[in-house]
């Protein structure tokens, strides 16, 4: 079964997000930070990660960046979820190694159009 970690500070966005993607026959994970998103990637590398930008302490780019030189992190795809429709803003992730981009709000669509985008679903 294809394995999603949801990192996103809110915890109303990551039920959401559960919801959706547990639709999808997806087997979900969680994190709320991005300590705990690496900490997750460290006991299991997910297939794919949704990862909120905006977070404190340490946020989605500094998270993608880690796990990216993590030994197996160039296999997950990993969708950054930002508020930021900037095209520099958009950049700077797919060049740190993002595999695309989810605006927020998002909907079931919009998940599923974007994790067929990247082939996970």
């Amino acid at each position: 079964m294809t394995q999603i970690l949801l990192v996103d500070d809110s915890s109303v966005i990551r039920k959401v997000a559960r919801r959706i993607c547990e639709g999808m026959s997806l087997q979900t994970a969680e994190a709320d930070s991005g300590p705990a998103a690496l900490e997750a990637c460290q006991a299991v590398m997910p297939d794919a990660i949704l990862l909120d930008w905006n977070m404190p302490v340490m946020d989605g780019f500094e998270v993608l960046k880690e796990v990216r030189r993590m030994p197996g992190g160039h296999r997950p795809k990993i969708l950054l979820c930002t508020t930021e429709n900037d095209a520099t803003h958009i950049s700077r992730a797919m060049h740190a190694g993002a595999d695309g981009y989810l605006m927020k709000p998002f909907d079931r669509e919009t998940v599923r159009a974007k994790l067929e985008e990247i082939a996970l679903v």
